[in-house]
């Protein structure tokens, strides 16, 4: 293996153009109506990778820089779940209040796991360790937060008449939120245990890949791995939690 799993050339941007176009058209055909969310997602993702990449390298110079960087990883995440679970937008009125509360749940996650992983010595406290160890935990706990805020409400607002039959029964409005919509949200939880479980069988995930690229021995990106994981995890069940509590209380509703 080279030093790098992809090729940069002319087949690099053949190859992206063409799956751009096959998401495209498939988003069409199939009658999702996904070919605009599709493309718009693709160019976004160019132009901020490209970004980044001009300018991580002096991110990761100095572990302050490095923790500005992932504290602004948080903010973008929180704005962009807050936008998925209330269905508000990302940004204008109402968005930074919006994206304050969702900002919870992802901090609430992230923050132990990171220092968790940093205290103990497994992640050297260098910038260049910790942003994409930051990243991925952020990402992670971003997307489960998303899921299980959003399908909470939704089942909230499907099952309406039955929170209503709760709180006539005497339940309070949390626990009766509880009692309905619960269940769902641990469904939030499923694409982080199959990557666990089905890890080396069906997936070599990037941190994997990367510590073999790296130099790194096989037992040192299994260890590397598995701390990511089981980091997912833990981050992942928090914010789960505590946006689980947000809706249930009333601090996280739909945008009107």
């Amino acid at each position: 293996m080279g030093s790098s799993v992809v090729t940069l050339g002319p087949g690099l941007l053949v190859a992206l153009a063409a799956l751009l176009v096959l998401a495209a058209v498939v988003g069409r055909l199939s009658g999702l109506g996904q070919q605009r969310p599709v493309v718009w997602a693709t160019l976004r993702a160019t132009a901020q990778l490209a970004a980044v990449s001009s300018v991580i390298v002096v991110v990761v110079r100095s572990l302050w820089t490095s923790a500005a960087f992932a504290a602004l990883m948080l903010l973008v995440a929180a704005a962009t779940s807050a936008g998925r679970v209330t269905g508000g937008p990302a940004w204008g009125r109402g968005a930074p209040r919006r994206a304050a509360v969702i900002a919870v749940p992802i901090a609430a996650g992230v923050l132990p796991v990171l220092g968790l992983v940093l205290a103990s010595g497994s992640v050297p406290l260098r910038g260049v360790a910790v942003v994409p160890v930051a990243g991925i935990i952020i990402g992670g706990a971003m997307t489960a937060t998303s899921l299980a805020g959003r399908r909470m409400l939704d089942e909230l607002a499907q099952r309406h008449g039955e929170v209503e039959a709760a709180l006539a029964l005497g339940f309070l409005p949390r626990d009766a939120a509880m009692l309905i919509a619960q269940p769902v949200v641990a469904t939030a939880l499923v694409p982080a245990l199959d990557q666990t479980r089905t890890v080396g069988l069906v997936t070599l995930p990037g941190a994997y890949v990367g510590v073999l690229l790296g130099g790194g021995s096989a037992l040192q990106a299994g260890a590397a791995q598995l701390l990511v994981l089981v980091g997912l995890l833990a981050a992942e069940v928090i914010a789960v939690w505590v946006i689980a509590e947000q809706v249930g209380r009333g601090a996280v509703v739909r945008h009107s």
